[in-house]
């Protein structure tokens, strides 16, 4: 198995996070393992592998050498016992939730979330008679109000923060302390922040979750998901739900989500500076609206995202004067933001998300979490921030001033 090395500094751990070398190749860069199956030496030994009382491996379903080294660096990194890679970051939700829940059972989950978790919460979860009971983000920081929503079927809450698109900032502490005296698990989706910015362990979840996809592949070319968490919580996910269902993620992408995780501390840096400095000139613009991104001190979450932060990563939302039209206009005219959803690429991208991410949500749940018709997503990248800022103040140079008086 690889060696942690939790006594290192961060960025160290980035780079290593364990030891990856082969005993006898010693490579560098651990190999992509593109196998299904593996042979055994001997009828004995294939039987003990089966029976788990040999090591080796079996079918990549179960368990790959190249997985394996991204799931143990993943623990590593994000401070938890062991992880699970998983073909995207939906079925590493899907698995979590279908594991700990059945039916006639709930959960409580802050309703600012990703339009597709929203939808598998809302929809195919209810399918199954497993109920949502959500909360917006103005009473996620209320005890009580959290608290009429658990009764003895609730079996795990959920949250998103940085959440997704308003940026909220949801109080881990606060809903881990909950979670704790119900005797029931925290789940944390990090992906906004990623494992450098954000360390949800540190504040008392229980299982952390990624959309690999994001921040930790970082150039838009690989679909995954991460769960981490205890060992024993690991290992009841594998087996009662990901091994018999199957969202196992490939060899080739797990080798490229490693590469990706050599230069994440570098790229978030970037990230979140760009963004900060992107953020005060949209705050300061006349045809702006609002703001929203949780490094600015007029964020009404900023002394929160202060304290489980160490910088504010690389996603905003806005809004301009003259709602959803105007801002469709600044959508149609970008030059070097791309008109895209996901996020965390090294090009910046930009998105609507009532019309995309968020189209699963009808206009009454959207208004419920905060997520207006005029709401603009900017996904940060690694451009030069004054050539993003040219960018967008070309094409708000389209919109109407709003100091203008019609005549």
């Amino acid at each position: 198995m690889p060696k942690k090395t939790t006594d290192l500094a961060e960025e160290t751990m980035i780079v290593h996070g364990c030891d990856t070398a082969h005993s006898t190749s010693r490579d560098l860069v651990p190999p992509i393992h593109m196998t299904s199956t593996y042979t055994f030496e001997n009828a004995a030994q294939g039987s003990g592998v089966f029976a788990g009382t040999h090591d080796g491996y079996v079918y990549t379903r179960i368990a790959n050498p190249t997985i394996d080294i991204l799931q143990e660096k993943m623990a590593v990194l994000e401070g938890g016992e062991a992880a699970i890679a998983t073909a995207s970051g939906m079925s590493a939700i899907a698995s979590v939730a279908m594991t700990l829940a059945r039916p006639d059972d709930n959960f409580v989950a802050c309703n600012s979330v990703y339009g597709g978790t929203f939808a598998l919460f809302n929809v195919q979860l209810r399918n199954l008679r497993i109920t949502p009971r959500f909360i917006s983000p103005a009473l996620s920081h209320s005890k009580k109000e959290i608290g009429k929503l658990i009764d003895k079927n609730t079996r795990f809450l959920f949250i998103e923060t940085p959440a997704n698109p308003t940026l909220d900032i949801i109080d881990i502490q606060l809903w881990s302390s909950i979670a704790a005296s119900k005797k029931i698990p925290l789940i944390v989706d990090n992906t906004f922040a990623s494992t450098y910015l954000q360390k949800p362990f540190n504040l008392g979840a229980d299982i952390v979750i990624h959309s690999a996809t994001k921040y930790l592949g970082g150039h838009g070319d690989i679909i995954g998901g991460i769960l981490v968490g205890s060992q024993k919580m690991m290992e009841r996910i594998k087996e009662e739900y990901v091994r018999d269902f199957g969202p196992v993620m490939s060899p080739f992408n797990a080798w490229l989500i490693l590469r990706g995780i050599k230069t994440l501390a570098l790229r978030m840096e970037r990230h979140s500076d760009n963004a900060m400095k992107i953020a005060k000139w949209l705050k300061k613009h006349k045809k702006v609206e609002s703001v929203h991104y949780p490094g600015l001190a007029s964020h009404r979450n900023h002394t929160i995202a202060k304290r489980q932060m160490k910088k504010f990563g690389g996603m905003i939302a806005f809004e301009v004067n003259g709602g959803l039209i105007a801002g469709k206009r600044i959508l149609d005219n970008v030059k070097i933001c791309s008109l895209a959803v996901s996020l965390g690429d090294c090009e910046t991208l930009i998105q609507h998300p009532a019309s995309m991410t968020h189209s699963t949500y009808t206009k009454k749940e959207r208004e419920k979490a905060g997520i207006t018709d005029g709401l603009i997503r900017l996904s940060v990248g690694l451009e030069n921030a004054d050539d993003i800022i040219a960018d967008l103040e070309n094409t708000l140079s389209l919109v109407r001033d709003p100091s203008r008086k019609r005549r």
